[in-house]
């Protein structure tokens, strides 16, 4: 399985982009630490970085849109902390069960695809939003 960072999921914003891409970086580190058929503490270890990235990432886009005042920060919020909660239970559900075809496969859906849904339509609004309001600022 291989996570594909594409042109289209480009916001235009240099942290939020280069955010993204080791996102997916680290998502084709899990899904090739599982391919190798490395150990369960091995794919447990390569979750983590991945968990802990994601964790760094919503914290810069959370400071962000307080920065710029985003109207819809609480509800993406929510969307990050379901996504934090759904690693946590792939955590559990990874140390429990191991490394399966069905766990690479929750991964996918649960974090990859949602990556790509949250990047094409919130974050990209996100950035949007943020570049209205800095022309705006250079405005007055």
């Amino acid at each position: 399985m291989k996570a594909l960072f594409t042109p289209s999921l480009l916001t235009g914003n240099e942290m939020i982009d280069a955010h993204h891409k080791e996102l997916f970086k680290r998502a084709n580190d899990l899904f090739e630490s599982i391919e190798n058929g490395e150990s369960t503490e091995k794919v447990q270890e390569t979750l983590g970085f991945l968990a802990d990235y994601t964790t760094y990432h919503f914290s810069e886009e959370e400071k962000l849109m307080d920065e710029v005042q985003f109207p819809k920060t609480d509800a993406h919020k929510e969307m990050h902390a379901a996504l934090v909660e759904d690693v946590k239970n792939l955590a559990v559900k990874l140390a429990a069960e191991g490394p399966t075809k069905e766990f690479e496969e929750q991964v996918n859906k649960k974090v990859v695809e949602w990556l790509y849904t949250h990047i094409k339509v919130n974050d990209q609004e996100l950035a949007e939003y943020k570049n209205v309001r800095s022309q705006m600022d250079n405005l007055q």
